[in-house]
Protein backbone atom coordinates (compact mmCIF):
# COMPACT_ATOMS: atom_id res chain seq x y z
CA UNK A 1 0.00 0.00 0.00
CA UNK A 2 1.57 3.19 -0.78
CA UNK A 3 1.83 5.94 1.95
CA UNK A 4 1.66 8.94 -0.84
CA UNK A 5 -1.82 11.17 -0.12
CA UNK A 6 -3.97 10.94 -3.74
CA UNK A 7 -3.83 13.94 -5.81
CA UNK A 8 -6.91 15.52 -4.62
CA UNK A 9 -5.94 14.53 -1.28
CA UNK A 10 -2.39 16.74 -2.03
CA UNK A 11 -4.41 19.59 -3.08
CA UNK A 12 -7.05 19.54 -0.53
CA UNK A 13 -3.99 19.55 1.80
CA UNK A 14 -2.47 22.66 -0.53
CA UNK A 15 -5.76 24.92 -0.30
CA UNK A 16 -6.07 24.08 3.20
CA UNK A 17 -2.88 25.32 4.35
CA UNK A 18 -3.29 28.07 2.02
CA UNK A 19 -6.71 29.54 3.48
CA UNK A 20 -5.03 28.46 7.37
CA UNK A 21 -1.96 31.07 6.11
CA UNK A 22 -3.95 33.59 4.80
CA UNK A 23 -6.62 33.47 7.74
CA UNK A 24 -3.60 33.30 10.66
CA UNK A 25 -1.74 36.12 8.53
CA UNK A 26 -5.05 38.11 8.93
CA UNK A 27 -6.01 37.67 12.01
CA UNK A 28 -2.28 38.44 13.06
CA UNK A 29 -2.68 42.04 10.98
CA UNK A 30 -6.07 42.75 12.66
CA UNK A 31 -4.78 41.95 16.68
CA UNK A 32 -1.57 44.45 15.37
CA UNK A 33 -4.30 46.93 14.65
CA UNK A 34 -6.40 46.75 17.79
CA UNK A 35 -3.10 45.97 20.02
CA UNK A 36 -2.21 50.28 19.66
CA UNK A 37 -5.94 50.85 20.79
CA UNK A 38 -6.74 52.33 24.34
CA UNK A 39 -10.28 51.97 25.47
CA UNK A 40 -12.95 55.15 25.79
CA UNK A 41 -13.78 54.88 29.73
CA UNK A 42 -12.14 56.69 31.97
CA UNK A 43 -11.48 53.05 34.01
CA UNK A 44 -8.72 51.85 31.64
CA UNK A 45 -7.02 49.23 33.22
CA UNK A 46 -3.41 48.81 34.02
CA UNK A 47 -2.89 46.84 30.10
CA UNK A 48 -3.65 49.38 28.41
CA UNK A 49 -1.86 52.12 30.30
CA UNK A 50 1.69 49.97 30.69
CA UNK A 51 1.76 48.80 27.09
CA UNK A 52 3.60 45.53 27.10
CA UNK A 53 5.14 46.04 23.84
CA UNK A 54 5.12 43.19 21.08
CA UNK A 55 7.28 41.29 19.81
CA UNK A 56 9.03 41.02 16.41
CA UNK A 57 10.81 38.07 14.58
CA UNK A 58 12.61 37.82 11.76
CA UNK A 59 10.52 36.88 8.51
CA UNK A 60 11.22 33.43 7.07
CA UNK A 61 9.28 33.31 4.23
CA UNK A 62 11.03 36.42 2.30
CA UNK A 63 14.29 34.68 2.87
CA UNK A 64 13.46 31.38 1.50
CA UNK A 65 14.97 29.89 -1.48
CA UNK A 66 12.88 28.72 -3.96
CA UNK A 67 10.18 26.10 -2.90
CA UNK A 68 9.54 22.86 -4.79
CA UNK A 69 6.27 21.91 -5.47
CA UNK A 70 6.49 18.78 -3.23
CA UNK A 71 7.60 20.86 -0.22
CA UNK A 72 5.48 24.03 -0.45
CA UNK A 73 2.27 22.59 1.27
CA UNK A 74 4.16 21.47 4.34
CA UNK A 75 6.13 24.72 4.11
CA UNK A 76 3.19 27.10 3.33
CA UNK A 77 1.74 25.23 6.77
CA UNK A 78 5.31 25.67 8.92
CA UNK A 79 4.80 29.58 8.00
CA UNK A 80 1.31 29.44 9.20
CA UNK A 81 2.81 27.78 12.71
CA UNK A 82 5.45 30.55 12.47
CA UNK A 83 2.75 33.16 12.82
CA UNK A 84 0.78 31.46 15.04
CA UNK A 85 3.17 31.03 17.21
CA UNK A 86 4.12 35.14 17.67
CA UNK A 87 0.19 35.96 18.03
CA UNK A 88 0.62 33.58 21.23
CA UNK A 89 3.55 34.94 22.78
CA UNK A 90 1.96 38.26 21.78
CA UNK A 91 -1.01 37.40 23.91
CA UNK A 92 0.36 35.76 26.50
CA UNK A 93 2.71 39.00 27.02
CA UNK A 94 -0.28 41.06 27.46
CA UNK A 95 -1.85 38.67 29.34
CA UNK A 96 1.62 38.37 32.38
CA UNK A 97 2.29 42.15 32.32
CA UNK A 98 3.25 42.60 35.88
CA UNK A 99 4.26 38.84 36.41
CA UNK A 100 7.70 37.98 37.57
CA UNK A 101 11.17 39.51 37.70
CA UNK A 102 13.30 41.48 35.68
CA UNK A 103 14.39 38.19 32.86
CA UNK A 104 10.15 37.34 32.84
CA UNK A 105 9.80 37.57 29.11
CA UNK A 106 12.80 36.58 28.07
CA UNK A 107 12.71 33.38 30.51
CA UNK A 108 9.04 32.53 29.76
CA UNK A 109 7.77 33.63 26.53
CA UNK A 110 11.18 35.13 24.45
CA UNK A 111 12.90 31.90 25.05
CA UNK A 112 10.55 29.36 25.18
CA UNK A 113 9.45 30.61 21.70
CA UNK A 114 12.76 30.92 20.00
CA UNK A 115 12.53 27.31 20.87
CA UNK A 116 9.58 26.65 18.90
CA UNK A 117 10.46 28.73 16.28
CA UNK A 118 13.86 26.74 15.59
CA UNK A 119 12.35 23.65 15.53
CA UNK A 120 9.19 24.89 12.77
CA UNK A 121 12.52 26.25 10.74
CA UNK A 122 14.51 23.18 10.58
CA UNK A 123 10.96 21.88 9.31
CA UNK A 124 10.98 24.28 6.78
CA UNK A 125 14.41 23.68 5.85
CA UNK A 126 14.05 19.59 6.04
CA UNK A 127 10.53 20.18 3.43
CA UNK A 128 12.37 22.01 1.10
CA UNK A 129 15.66 19.92 1.63
CA UNK A 130 13.77 16.67 0.53
CA UNK A 131 14.02 17.03 -3.01
CA UNK A 132 16.26 20.11 -3.60
CA UNK A 133 19.16 21.81 -1.71
CA UNK A 134 18.30 22.36 2.06
CA UNK A 135 18.76 26.18 2.85
CA UNK A 136 21.51 27.10 5.35
CA UNK A 137 21.16 29.86 8.26
CA UNK A 138 17.82 29.72 8.62
CA UNK A 139 17.85 29.30 12.57
CA UNK A 140 19.20 32.49 12.92
CA UNK A 141 15.87 34.00 11.85
CA UNK A 142 14.18 32.34 15.28
CA UNK A 143 15.11 34.60 17.82
CA UNK A 144 12.50 37.41 18.47
CA UNK A 145 12.76 40.59 20.31
CA UNK A 146 10.18 42.80 22.27
CA UNK A 147 9.67 46.27 21.02
CA UNK A 148 7.90 48.56 23.32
Amino acid sequence: MSRALPKYNKRRVGLAGGAAAVALTGAVIAGTALAGESSEGGGADARTLAGPGTISCPDVASRLPAIPASAQAEVTRNLAQLDQQVAEANERLVDTVGQGGPNFVQNAILGPLEDKRIATVNRIATAIGRTADRPAGLDSLATCTLTK
